[in-house]
């Protein structure tokens, strides 16, 4: 058998499959993050239960996609307080750390891509992909993560990279006032503060403290009710205009990153938007603001609009990728 993980800063989902069928899960459980104090529980948990038990003794190779990066085999989750490594969670699963891989978890998601299909996806603009080229993946969720396809000779190759973390850089006074107010609030305003799930609730923020929309009370009472209030943000966009807007300046934004990422790594095979955000914000966007701010390169504008682009509907994306990089060690 093989184990696969996806760690995320909320979630992490672990699924066991048979070798050569990594697109149909035996089992599959996904835990609360925040709710354990290491990626070994979690595992222990999983494999105790009893679904899992009788196969708990056959894994043979296992990977997992962690968020955050991977340096010598050991990661330091990026929002959260675990480390992991190889060699913890070979002891864990009783075999050995040549059996286990760690890779962040974008890397994972772009080791998938080439094997996702037109269900897997939704098609932003099809534009003219060109055979080999670099393929980019980008993914705002609880972060923003970032990873890259090249082409060896023979197969797909997926790097890891923390693009996510790049300075900030504004596109319109708008922004530029964004990057103000945040400014004050942090020391150093990465692209994650903005293009994420803390990123919606920062814009909200600042179209609320700085009297360009306006909080309704029945709004302000409904978020002080939860912790998380990025979901709560989302949801009501069509009965509160700031959090509209808010989504509007985020849409702006994610457009804009994900056009600096095309053009940085030149990836004529495409763009894939990945992470929990644009699957649930995919009318927003088809509507097309993302297709202007991603295109509006200057001189580059015209070949920026020949470069396909897909939003990933499939959620378990990163989870598909991790178990195709078990199965590569299981045949090692």
């Amino acid at each position: 058998m093989l184990l696969a993980g996806d760690i995320g800063g909320t979630k992490t989902a672990l699924a066991l499959f048979e070798p050569g069928e990594v697109h149909r899960p035996v089992h599959q459980g996904v835990f609360s993050s925040r709710d354990s104090d290491s990626l070994d529980a979690i595992v222990r948990e999983f494999l105790g239960s009893m679904e899992v038990e009788s196969h708990a003794g056959q894994i043979s190779a296992a990977a997992f996609g962690v968020a955050g990066p991977v340096i010598d085999h050991r990661a330091a989750i990026t929002n959260l307080t675990w480390s992991v490594s190889r060699e913890q969670l070979a002891r864990c699963l009783r075999i050995d750390a040549s059996q286990v891989a760690l890779l962040n978890d974008l890397e994972a998601t772009a080791n998938a891509v080439p094997s996702l299909t037109a269900d897997d996806l939704q098609t932003l603009n099809s534009g003219q992909p060109l055979p080999h080229a670099p393929i980019a993946v980008i993914a705002p969720g609880t972060g923003l993560g970032q990873a890259y396809l090249t082409w060896d000779g023979t197969s797909w190759r997926p790097h890891p990279s923390e693009g996510g973390h790049v300075d900030f850089a504004p596109c319109d006074p708008l922004q530029l006032q964004l990057l103000n107010y945040l400014y004050r609030k942090y020391e150093h305003v990465s692209f994650e503060r903005v293009v994420s799930g803390m990123g919606i609730s920062e814009i909200y923020e600042f179209l609320r403290d700085t009297g360009r929309a306006e909080e309704p009370p029945s709004l302000k009472s409904l978020l002080s009710e939860v912790e998380d209030r990025t979901p709560v943000i989302m949801a009501q966009e069509q009965n509160y205009p700031i959090c509209a807007q808010a989504l509007n300046v985020f849409v702006d934004i994610l457009g804009a990153k994900a056009g600096n990422v095309a053009l940085s790594l030149m990836s004529r095979g495409g763009v894939f938007l990945g992470g929990g955000i644009p699957p649930r914000i995919l009318p927003r966007l088809q509507s097309g603001a993302f297709l202007q701010h991603f295109t509006s390169k200057g001189r580059f504008s015209a070949m920026m609009r020949e470069i396909p682009v897909h939003v990933i509907v499939n959620s378990q994306a990163a989870l598909l990728g991790a178990a195709l990089a078990a199965a590569a060690l299981n045949t090692k």
